[in-house]
């Protein structure tokens, strides 16, 4: 490690600064003490980013095409690349490719005498070509924590509250919560899986989809009747009403409903009312179990129920507003909008973080666990575990009601 030590450069000296997150603290600190094993224990655990032309990556997705640099400090040419909480946010030309450390000792230019490590930030690492030895480091990495947070970012107010309510997501697929300038996957992974997920290959489609969530018309209607009913019932009676109260209640609220379009049109219904209460029948039964291993595994307490499945789809909104800023689709100001109101909508229909959270699990369930209780349903226990103890989780650290002032704050 001495030739690294001796070639490394951090730049910045001792004074001091804010690292946007725990990866650049860790490189910053590193640097400045010279422990080069504990500087690529981190370097090869964390994504890195290489800066690229938009049109270039639109004309040949998937490649990367190298572009070294000459710095004037160091003989021979270097190759960039930056930690996710140091890229610039999406703008102009300029977009960001992902890859690892691994990944870049196995294509490493022979040309290249230098990795470039964020240069032209406070945490600038130049390291001499060595992709043999990052190899190794990359054999004994070490996993990143889940939650992830951009310390400089939106940790506060209306904003952060938008974002919070994606947050479920975002920490099961180990991303920043709060980073607003999105850029997570790079450009081309970004707009890759918008179209395998979502069939988004274009900024209309992206607006499109991004108002059904807001609007919540993309969770299945049944389960939001289904709920509303036991709701209608607990608000009636004062306790919860059991399965046989709420399947019988449900079935004559579908006949009534029913019989009002027949009255109005003069005509037998367009759908088929026996296989309707049939579906909202075993829906009920799907719910309830559901709530029972909810119970089991602490996500729900004592007598609490899910009241509402939205946050499957407002939740899913503040994900999208950042998905279509990282594929380019939208801009800055669009997803901010998109996550003001993403945040507005969850606070109208939810009481608490606990109550929001517990609706998403249970969307993101019958959307796609089928009782099965596979990892779509274990993989959210294991977030809402991380969301309700972690110091840093917004949910212990962003208030579920907001103020007139953190409304209005940027």
């Amino acid at each position: 490690m001495g030739n690294q030590g001796a070639a490394g450069s951090t730049a910045g000296g001792e004074a001091p600064w804010q690292a946007p997150t725990t990866i650049e603290e860790s490189l910053y600190r590193a640097g400045l003490s010279g422990d080069w094993p504990a500087f690529f224990a981190v370097l090869a655990s964390t994504d890195l980013y290489f800066p690229m032309s938009r049109e270039l990556m639109d004309a040949v997705p998937g490649s990367i095409p190298f572009k070294p640099f000459k710095d004037p400090k160091f003989d021979g040419l270097a190759l960039a690349v930056f930690t996710r909480g140091l890229l610039v946010p999406p703008g102009g030309d300029r977009v960001f490719e992902r890859s690892d450390l691994k990944s870049v000792a196995r294509v490493w230019p022979r040309t290249v005498r230098w990795l470039a490590v964020n240069p032209g930030t406070p945490v600038e690492t130049f390291l001499p070509a060595d992709p043999k030895r990052w190899k190794k480091h990359a054999r004994t990495s070490v996993p990143e924590p889940q939650l992830k947070t951009l310390w400089t970012g939106h940790r506060h107010g209306a904003l952060a509250h938008g974002m919070a309510c994606g947050a479920m997501l975002m920490v099961n697929n180990g991303a920043i919560w709060n980073h607003l300038g999105w850029q997570w996957g790079g450009y081309t992974e970004e707009k890759e899986l918008l179209r395998r997920w979502w069939g988004v290959t274009g900024r209309q489609e992206w607006i499109e989809i991004v108002e059904q969530l807001l609007r919540a018309d993309v969770v299945s209607p049944a389960w939001e009747f289904a709920l509303r009913v036991r709701q209608a019932l607990m608000q009636e009676d004062g306790t919860m009403p059991n399965a046989v109260q709420w399947r019988e209640t449900a079935e004559r609220v579908l006949v009534s409903r029913t019989a009002e379009v027949v009255d109005q049109t003069g005509r037998p219904p367009e759908f088929d009312l026996h296989a309707d209460i049939a579906l909202v029948q075993q829906l009920i039964g799907r719910i309830l179990r559901y709530e029972a291993r909810f119970r089991a595994d602490g996500l729900l307490t004592g007598n609490t129920c899910v009241r509402s499945v939205l946050a499957w789809d407002f939740g899913r909104a503040s994900c999208m507003a950042r998905w279509g800023m990282g594929a380019r689709y939208g801009d800055r100001h669009e997803t901010e909008r998109a996550l003001l109101r993403a945040g507005e909508a969850s606070r109208q229909v939810y009481r608490s973080w606990a109550e929001f959270a517990i609706g998403f699990v249970l969307g993101r369930c019958l959307h796609f666990d089928s009782e099965e209780f596979g990892d779509w349903y274990t993989d959210m226990v294991t977030v809402h575990q991380l969301l309700s103890t972690e110091p840093e989780s917004p949910w212990l650290s962003v208030p579920w009601e907001q103020s007139s002032a953190d409304l209005t704050e940027r």
